[in-house]
């Protein structure tokens, strides 16, 4: 095999927080002598670190436990947790003493930032995986080897590595409604504050969310106070909108136990699951955040002055252009009426589509076995089944709901699933090893 290319143990594709927690469980294995030198390198599209950055809000909180950091429940002693970060920053007595588990988004980036300064020589930025394949000229069975081409910013082709394992981890795919495109006035809730800070807030007369989940709630209380000379619309598909589950035992199923109950689960299990647990996450709303946004409405029938418009029931089905407004077309209430909305900007807070790794892997994904419903799957250790022949590793970071339940694209999870990914490569590099150093000593012994 050429020599020419650059090889590692383990390529990563995207550098966000779950990655990022995997670089720290590799560094962590080699600063505790477990494991010798698992060479890694990741590359991020973007051009710097940066996770959610269009919806850091102001005060804006997390919605889940500042101890689900990117290490402490696989390792409480790491120093790479978010009270190391305390520690390090001079806030800790203060941080106490708010006494307060949910950090606001703004704190918790800055922590995501600081640890990923300490991984800043194992990743790549303004790079772009644009393609992995098996080496020209070999066979699966014959490879232990997978190639990747590198774009970048300005789309060329700059680098070609090798690696032995790949990790997947390139997000969610923002979803607009249906026959919906993005422009410099409809926006998805991503790339919301970047959108918002292009316009002049005096041009902003009238707004629209769309959604019914945390993203467009938070947008609109936004929206609400940032543009107090402006009429703000919610469209919203139910009635209102609905409280997030984040009782005691509901919170059980983000516990890393639950994947189990998952991966191991029957259909039915797995279909409860969801029928259950969805309004943990999936278009839910804090109830802080539910009850501020109706006092503002009370308030303002008290006053008379309806500058906040709730929707209910209500569809968004098109969107025109007419001159310098933006018309949306909705179909509103039980009977579907249909009614027009011009607005300054439309704001669609319409969630995300799973990750997909299939454009990545290319011809590769004949080698990847799939489900009865069209699905990858996917084995206990997040790595893509394939077939027999395939020695390499491709694993998924996101994209993995179906086999590994709720918690697989989300920060609840994100270091025991990175600790997993990180045993199950130095294993699987420890068993091949074993196997060459075997081959050799039988070759050895015809000698």
């Amino acid at each position: 095999m050429s020599n020419q290319h650059e090889t590692y143990d383990l390529v990563g594709i995207g550098f966000g927080p779950s990655n990022l927690s995997l670089a720290i469980a590799l560094k962590e294995y080699e600063a505790n002598g477990q494991e010798n030198g698992i060479s890694t390198l990741f590359f991020e599209r973007q051009s710097s670190f940066g996770w959610h950055r269009n919806m850091l809000l102001p005060s804006t909180t997390m919605q889940i436990s500042f101890l689900k950091d990117l290490v402490t429940f696989r390792n409480p002693t790491s120093g790479f947790s978010f009270i190391s970060y305390l520690h390090a920053s001079g806030r800790l007595p203060q941080f106490v003493n708010n006494q307060d588990f949910f950090p606001t988004r703004q704190e918790f980036h800055q922590y995501l930032e600081w640890a990923e300064e300490r991984m800043a020589g194992r990743v790549a930025y303004g790079s772009e995986v644009t393609s992995i394949r098996l080496p020209s000229g070999t066979v699966p069975e014959l490879s232990d080897r997978l190639r990747l081409e590198v774009t970048d910013a300005a789309g060329r082709v700059g680098r070609v590595v090798e690696a032995r394992n790949v990790v997947i981890s390139t997000g969610l795919v923002p979803r607009m409604p249906e026959g919906i495109e993005r422009d410099e006035r409809v926006w998805h809730s991503s790339e919301f504050l970047q959108k918002y800070r292009r316009m002049n807030p005096g041009d902003l007369r009238r707004v629209a969310v769309v959604g019914a989940g945390q993203s467009a709630a938070e947008i609109t209380r936004f929206l609400h106070d940032e543009l107090p000379h402006a009429e703000v619309w919610v469209v919203i598909p139910s009635y209102g909108y609905s409280v997030a589950d984040d009782t005691p035992f509901a919170n059980q199923i983000f516990d890393p136990e639950a994947v189990d109950d998952y991966y191991f689960g029957t259909e039915q299990t797995r279909d409860a699951f969801w029928r259950y647990h969805r309004n943990t996450n999936y278009s839910v709303v804090d109830d802080e955040v539910i009850r501020d946004l109706y006092r503002r409405v009370y308030d303002a029938e008290v006053r008379g002055i309806k500058r906040l418009q709730i929707l209910n029931l209500t569809r968004i089905t098109g969107v025109k252009r007419a001159a310098a407004e933006t018309r949306v077309e909705l179909q509103v209430g039980p009977d579907s009426e249909v009614r027009e909305l011009d607005v300054d900007a439309l704001v669609c807070a319409t969630g995300y589509d799973g990750m997909e790794p299939t454009h990545l892997l290319g011809d590769l994904d004949r080698l990847c076995l799939r489900d009865k419903a069209g699905r990858h799957q996917i084995e206990r250790d997040y790595r893509i089944a394939t077939a027999p022949e395939m020695r390499c590793g491709i694993y998924l970071q996101g994209g993995t709901e179906h086999t590994h339940g709720l918690s697989s694209s989300l920060l609840s999870n994100i270091a025991v699933r990175s600790g997993e990914i990180a045993d199950s490569i130095v294993s699987r590099r420890a068993r091949h090893n074993s196997e060459y150093a075997l081959a050799a000593g039988a070759e050895g012994d015809t000698c």
